[in-house]
């Protein structure tokens, strides 16, 4: 029994056979060796190069397996595309991406990054030139500013504060005014022009505070447009100074100065007031008023802007429309740049301790 194989056995000793030499081969037959040995020697690199043909196996997998859904196919379409080839789906991203950042090109063909970086810079320069800006007003309570505001139309800040005394001293609270003579009224504020039409806004307004508002100057936009006389430029000047709630004040000086710094080029108040207010912050906005309105009344005037003398001069695309020549431009300075009264006769401390000087009184010498 030991000398008999079983067939697993026998099984086992065919792999050796299929590689080795088999014993008692006839000597007359063709030498069989050396036919197998090429055979081996071919099947070893073949062998070695086993790895690489299994990736290649697996790749060739993972690609047909893709090309059943055509989520795969653009998932190997974007493996294999060349970095020099743009695909149409991704040229049409490229082009309509500048179109989604841009709606409206600012004017001079400035980014709209770039514009905010410069508009925010000029406010700061300006809030350093002007640091005691303020409402060039005088007024004691928001019912006076409101009529200081409607009686600026068309005038001077100067002539006002000049004019007012004499009607508040008359004429304190709503109530008064609302019941006052019109003839009288109007005596009082011919110096401030347009004397009958401004008599009758005022008196008007402080009607409808006595019936609408109990006397009281309201602390909303939409309440304060409705009072005759008071427009958005007026309300955003009460709501700003009086209860300290941001508003953009767009007068003459503000619309003159925005254009020139080619911050918008809209004419409409309101639609300035949005594209600037779009520039900066809401809590920025009366300050930014005070500090274009100051620079304009200042320096950047309306026929002759004295540029020689401007200190944004490097950030103002007019630059050159005024005198350039600083001798010359320091001359056209007023107030207190210029060493002359400013226009409020009772201006903030701030503003004499910087070496303001108050304006005089109606009729002073």
């Amino acid at each position: 029994m030991e000398g008999e194989a079983t067939p697993a056995k026998k099984a086992a000793k065919k792999v050796p056979k299929r590689t080795a030499k088999p014993a008692g081969t006839p000597a007359d037959k063709p030498a069989e060796p050396s036919a197998e040995k090429p055979a081996a020697k071919k099947a070893a690199p073949a062998a070695k190069k086993s790895p690489p043909a299994k990736k290649a196996a697996g790749a060739k997998k993972t690609t047909s397996a893709g090309k059943t859904t055509p989520a795969g196919k653009a998932a190997v379409a974007k493996k294999v595309k060349p970095a020099d080839v743009v695909l149409p789906a991704e040229a049409a991203v490229e082009k309509a991406a500048p179109v989604k950042k841009i709606a409206v090109r600012p004017p001079g063909g400035e980014s709209p990054t770039a514009l905010v970086r410069r508009a925010r810079r000029i406010n700061r320069e300006l809030a350093e030139v002007y640091p005691y800006a303020h409402p060039e007003l005088d007024f004691e309570n928001p019912f006076q500013l409101l009529v200081a505001t409607v009686l600026s139309a068309q005038t001077t800040d100067l002539r006002v504060n000049q004019t007012t005394p004499a009607l508040f001293a008359r004429y304190p609270t709503p109530e008064d005014l609302a019941a006052a003579d019109p003839e009288e009224v109007e005596q009082i504020l011919r110096p401030c022009g347009f004397f009958r039409a401004k008599t009758r806004s005022v008196i008007g307004l402080s009607k409808s505070l006595v019936e609408n508002f109990g006397g009281e100057v309201p602390g909303r936009l939409e309440d304060l447009v409705t009072l005759p006389g008071v427009g958005r430029k007026t309300a955003f000047v009460v709501l700003g100074n009086a209860y300290g709630r941001p508003g953009i004040t767009v007068d003459t000086h503000f619309q003159r100065l925005v254009r020139r710094w080619k911050w918008t080029d809209e004419t409409d108040p309101g639609k300035i007031e949005a594209a600037v207010g779009a520039l900066f912050p809401k809590s920025e906005w009366t300050d930014l008023s005070h500090h274009v309105i100051w620079h304009g009344r200042r320096i950047c005037h309306a026929r002759k802007p004295a540029c020689g003398a401007c200190p944004i001069a490097p950030l103002c695309p007019a630059y050159g429309e005024g005198e350039t020549d600083p001798e010359k431009a320091k001359k056209l300075l007023k107030y207190e740049k210029g060493g002359l009264p400013g226009q409020r006769l009772n201006p903030p401390q701030a503003y004499l301790d910087a070496g303001g000087k108050p304006a005089p009184p109606l009729g002073a010498a």
